[in-house]
C-alpha cells in the first residue's frame, strides 16, 4: 500500500471515528424545528420531500401553505388523496397580488387557525408551515402567537418553517437551520418555471 493510501485510509479512520462517537452522543428523543430559509430554491421542496418520507412510514402530516397555496403544486396533487395528510390553504394565494390588506390579513387569521390546530394535534408527526415566514415580516401574523404555538406542540411532533428571511425568533427557537444560497437561477436568464421541476 502507498503512502498516500495509507494517509486515505487513516483519515477515513478518524473521520468514521468522529461520526461514529457524534451517533453515540444523539441520545434525546423528540420532535424537532426545522427551518428552511434563504434565497436560494428548494425550501419548499425539502419540505415536501420530508412530508413524502413521514407518509411512507405511516405517520399523519399536516401542511399550511400560505403563500402558494392557489399555485399548482405537484407534490400536494400527488399526495392529496393520502388519508394521513392535511393540507391547509390560504385563500387569497399571493398577497402582494391583491393589494387588500384587510382581505389578506382575515386569510391568513383563517388559515393560521389550521395550523394552530395542527400543532396541537399530538396525533400529527409533521406539520409543514410554508412560506410563514412572508406572514410575520409582512405583518399578517405576530411573532408571539407563532412562537407560543411552536413552544406548547407536542413534544413528538416536528415543524418544518420555510421562506426567505426568517424571524431572528425562529432561527433562535430551531434545531437545524438551513440556509439555501442561490449561486445561479434559470429564471434570471429568462427561463420559464417549468411544470413537473419547479411547481
Amino acid at each position: 500500500m502507498s503512502d498516500r493510501e495509507t494517509r486515505h485510509k487513516a483519515s477515513m479512520q478518524k473521520l468514521k471515528a468522529r461520526v461514529d462517537e457524534k451517533v453515540a452522543n444523539a441520545t434525546e428523543q423528540r420532535g424537532l424545528i426545522i427551518v428552511n430559509t434563504g434565497n436560494g430554491k428548494g425550501k419548499t421542496t425539502a419540505a415536501w420531500g420530508t412530508v413524502t418520507r413521514a407518509l411512507g412510514y405511516g405517520y399523519r402530516v399536516g401542511v399550511v401553505q400560505f403563500i402558494k397555496g392557489l399555485w399548482e403544486c405537484g407534490e400536494r396533487n400527488r399526495l392529496e388523496d393520502d388519508p394521513n395528510l392535511d393540507v391547509a390553504i390560504m385563500a387569497t394565494g399571493f398577497t402582494w397580488d391583491t393589494q387588500n390588506r384587510e382581505a389578506d390579513t382575515r386569510a391568513c387569521e383563517e388559515v393560521w387557525a389550521d395550523a394552530a390546530r395542527m400543532l396541537a394535534d399530538p396525533e400529527i408527526y409533521l406539520v409543514v408551515l410554508d412560506e410563514i415566514t412572508y406572514m410575520l415580516k409582512f405583518g399578517y401574523l405576530d411573532i408571539d402567537t407563532v412562537r407560543e404555538a411552536l413552544e406548547n406542540r407536542p413534544p413528538e411532533q416536528t415543524v418544518i418553517i420555510t421562506g426567505r428571511n426568517a424571524h431572528r425568533d425562529l432561527v433562535a427557537m430551531a434545531d437545524t437551520v438551513t440556509e439555501m444560497q442561490e449561486v445561479r437561477h434559470a429564471f434570471a436568464s429568462g427561463i420559464q418555471a417549468r411544470r413537473g421541476i419547479d411547481f
